[in-house]
């Protein structure tokens, strides 16, 4: 048996699985770490932290499966994606904290650059948006934070990347300064089309080529574990995906048309558009889903459509902690169920504004069709089925931007644990809800791009076997029913 250890680099902490050829989780463990936020707005992350979490989670996911280190034969990762670091090439030594893809300090550099007119080409060379999410405008402002940086820089003695780039650097000693393609695409630093750096957009963010990592496949071997504790030399390091498109792949959403959504404290809604890169008209994000670098697929590219909504589980636990409705937030379903519907009641959980396809920061939450009839168990429906119906504006965006219309949606997170939240969503897509067996589809999807980069499977019709569904949820609502309710929906989305 050959085991496949995944690193799932988070936001809030990590974990680490380590599976079998068959899929089988037979060892898991995750460990969190500090947050920091040095003033209203910023988000920094030590890296030290981050790489103690990594090495601590593999110790016990490892203890956890009675498996020797000798017995793995590859490491695959993801990460959260925008959040952005210096290190030093020799020492591995971090230049400074890593700033979070949450972080909004460049909000004024990036109002400059929309006032000068570079918005329309920046969204045409790498399908995203001029906004601090990204890592770009991050690099530039870690570059201005400290001149003698830029000088460094450009005499090859620092280092930038993504997550999975300085995981890589500090699992190989140093040896490889490495991202692949899903990654290098969050960057506003990379071109859809050449699936390279852009010499236009780095002159923009005025940085340095020789910053950058080396951008790879997200399938293949990109280098071998050196002097990590509590591994043995040599493993192969082998599969890398940003969090959202190793969900993608997770999921086994390998056609052009198949989509996913992971339910977080946000939904992230990811479409797989094939080797078509697909301009929105809507406001979505186009991102390279991920290029495979051996097997049967060998230098095949896969693109995507992408939409956010910003408040999901997030307004579960408002119910439980701004409302005390709830004790915990699997309370909901068995509260929801104590009625039949609604009752007219409307939820818009617009807290943080609303994101595509409406794109309204200005917006605010709203519940709207409140009676003297209306109970607790209508508001806690409500707010199942607000998050479900913004997720059903961004799929008909996608529909529309990528000509494909929706047949399955597959989903994960810890909201699609959720039997009543999953049928409504099927009712009002009218199309099938599919769930898998492992809710953990980003790890999974480091998993199986490790396993095609050393041979563990041969190509993606072998992942697509041992992927397997827990339950389908299949629409069953009357139409006309749910017609009426999508326009009470655009009513109060209107209002918010």
């Amino acid at each position: 048996m050959r085991y496949v250890i995944s690193i799932d680099q988070g936001t809030t902490g990590t974990t680490v699985l380590v599976l079998d050829e068959e899929l089988n989780i037979v060892g898991r463990n995750t460990c969190e770490f500090r947050q920091i936020y040095p003033q209203p707005g910023w988000v920094e992350h030590d890296p030290q932290d981050i790489w103690k979490s990594v090495t601590d989670c593999i110790e016990g996911a490892l203890g956890k499966a009675s498996v020797a280190a000798s017995d793995i034969t590859a490491i695959g990762i993801t990460n959260q994606r925008e959040t952005s670091l210096l290190w030093d090439r020799k020492t591995l030594a971090p230049e400074r904290n890593a700033i979070v893809w949450q972080d909004r300090r460049t909000i004024d550099y990036c109002a400059s650059l929309k006032q000068a007119g570079h918005e329309d080409m920046v969204r045409k060379r790498t399908g995203l948006v001029l906004d601090p999410y990204f890592s770009g405008t991050k690099l530039h402002w870690m570059l201005e934070e400290d001149p003698t940086r830029r000088k460094r820089a450009q005499a090859g003695e620092l280092a930038f990347g993504t997550i999975d780039s300085y995981l890589v650097a500090r699992l190989s000693g140093g040896a490889a300064h490495i991202t692949d393609v899903s990654n290098a695409s969050r960057t506003l630093l990379f071109g859809l089309e050449s699936l390279d750096w852009d010499d236009e957009l780095l002159s923009l963010l005025e940085v340095p080529r020789e910053l950058l990592p080396q951008v790879k496949s997200s399938a293949e071997v990109y280098a071998q574990t050196r002097g990590v504790p509590g591994l043995p030399d040599g493993i192969p390091i082998a599969g890398i995906a940003g969090d959202q498109q190793a969900a993608l792949f997770g999921q086994a959403c390998f056609d052009a048309g198949d989509a996913k959504c992971t339910y977080g404290t946000g939904a992230f809604i990811l479409m797989n558009t094939g080797e078509t890169i697909v301009p929105s008209k809507s406001g979505l994000l186009t991102t390279v889903a991920w290029k495979l670098g051996t097997g049967a697929e060998a230098g095949e590219t896969c693109y995507a459509l992408e939409g956010s909504a910003f408040i999901a589980g997030a307004a579960v636990q408002w119910l439980r902690d701004g409302l005390g409705v709830i004790e915990k937030a699997a309370d909901i379903e068995a509260m929801a169920a104590t009625v039949e519907d609604s009752g007219g009641v409307v939820f818009v959980p617009a807290f943080a504004g609303l994101g595509a396809p409406h794109w309204r920061p200005e917006a605010r939450g709203i519940i709207a069709g409140l009676t003297r009839g209306t109970q607790l168990g209508h508001l806690a429906r409500a707010c199942l089925e607000g998050i479900a119906l913004q997720n059903a504006d961004i799929l008909k965006a996608m529909e529309s931007d990528s000509g494909r219309s929706l047949k399955t949606l597959k989903v994960d997170g810890g909201a699609s644990a959720n039997n009543l939240l999953m049928q409504f969503q099927s009712d009002v897509l009218d199309v099938a809800i599919s769930r898998p067996e492992i809710l953990e589809t980003t790890a999974l999807g480091a998993a199986f791009l490790a396993g095609l980069g050393t041979g563990v499977w041969k190509s993606k019709s072998d992942i697509t076997s041992t992927w397997r569904e827990q339950r389908r949820f299949d629409p069953t609502a009357d139409r006309a029913a749910v017609t009426e309710q999508l326009t009470r929906w655009d009513d109060a989305v209107r209002r918010a």
